[in-house]
């Protein structure tokens, strides 16, 4: 009595044209991103921005946990 043997399943093929993301998929998350660091790093521009920026307490909060 012999055992069947299994075939190979086929290779991938590459998905092509549908498997790319569209250019707003990269281009989205980017923009995003360098509106959050340009108001971090001038926080003037930002309308709800207080006397001192956030980002300089948080720095020194950091700086001050890792020294102990």
């Amino acid at each position: 009595m012999s055992a069947p043997t299994h075939t190979r399943p086929h290779p991938a093929t590459r998905a092509g044209a549908a498997g790319r993301l569209p250019w707003w998929a990269l281009a989205l998350p980017v923009l995003a991103f360098t509106a959050l660091l340009t108001l971090i790093l001038n926080p003037s521009e930002a309308h709800a921005a207080a006397g001192e920026p956030v980002i300089s307490h948080l720095f020194e909060r950091i700086q001050q946990l890792t020294a102990r």
